[in-house]
């Protein structure tokens, strides 16, 4: 994921900042995280970044974390996508080089949001029983650790009490999907589906336009659908804004985050072409 502007533009505000992501929803557990960290940090202003993350989609977590942080305060980040809790999986926590505190299980979640804000640092195991709560379940560790250590560091305490250090090497991480650029072809990944149903992809412009030359909208694409049973095809146009295309028709441009996408305009390019997180598809000129 590109390195932008984004990364000087937080700063440090008067009130602790928590930023907090998870695949909680809505029933309730989320909410009681919050309450354990206002608890301790009562001036905190606590970020909700998303909780509606699928079930147990560490990349897609992974994906909405290292997108937002950026963009949020220097402060604590709590992530939690965690189908691992209870197991011998290590609760971390990673202190990056813009000065903010990533806390989360060590599954691969924190790791791009991490290189987002220039690296990490150092990193602790969430150890300290002062700051955990007492009678530690198997299944909660939202609310049993990873909350009440966020508190604690909001509040200014030394990352060095959370626990013993962790080779930063040997954090857990993911393969992230690389594109690859072939004279007139553009292979990729589709990384994350949004709400809108627009498909994020690996790669950016830069790629697309080594692929293929340079855009603009007289650029007439054919999707190749790789993973579907039996070869389909469709056609989009590299454009840069929806409001260049049509309604309903298929457009490829670059996000928000510097990355490519597949959209529909005025629809979701994820219901009509069936595809999801880790779909490949192929790009090249008419």
């Amino acid at each position: 994921m590109p390195t932008d502007a984004a990364t000087t533009h937080a700063t440090v505000t008067g009130h602790p900042v928590i930023g907090f992501l998870t695949d909680f929803g809505l029933d309730g557990a989320a909410a009681i995280c919050r309450g354990v960290m206002l608890a301790i940090a009562r001036d905190a202003q606590i970020i909700d970044i998303s909780h509606a993350v699928a079930k147990y989609a560490i990349r897609d977590g992974a994906y909405l974390l290292a997108t937002a942080v950026p963009w949020l305060p220097v402060g604590v980040h709590v992530a939690v996508v965690d189908p691992g809790v209870g197991t011998d999986r290590r609760p971390v926590g990673l202190l990056t080089a813009r000065g903010d505190i990533l806390i989360g299980p060590d599954n691969g979640l924190l790791i791009a949001a991490a290189e987002r804000l220039g690296g990490v640092i150092e990193a602790r195991l969430l150890e300290n029983p002062e700051w955990l709560l007492p009678g530690t379940s198997a299944t909660f560790h939202g609310r049993d650790i990873f909350a009440p250590v966020a508190a604690h560091l909001a509040l200014g305490a030394p990352f060095e009490a959370a626990g013993s250090p962790v080779d930063p090497a040997t954090l857990v991480r993911m393969h992230a999907p690389a594109p690859t650029v072939t004279a007139g072809r553009l292979d990729t990944t589709v990384t994350y589906v949004d709400s809108f149903g627009n498909l994020r992809l690996a790669g950016d412009v830069t790629d697309l336009a080594e692929a293929l030359g340079p855009g603009g909208s007289a650029a007439q694409l054919v999707i190749e659908l790789t993973d579907s049973p039996g070869l389909r095809e469709v056609h989009a146009r590299w454009l840069r804004t929806f409001g260049e295309a049509s309604a309903g028709e298929l457009l490829v441009y670059e996000d928000s985050s510097g990355n490519l996408a597949l959209a529909e305009s005025s629809g979701s390019a994820a219901r009509r072409l069936d595809l999801a997180s880790g779909s490949r598809i192929g790009i090249r000129r008419v």
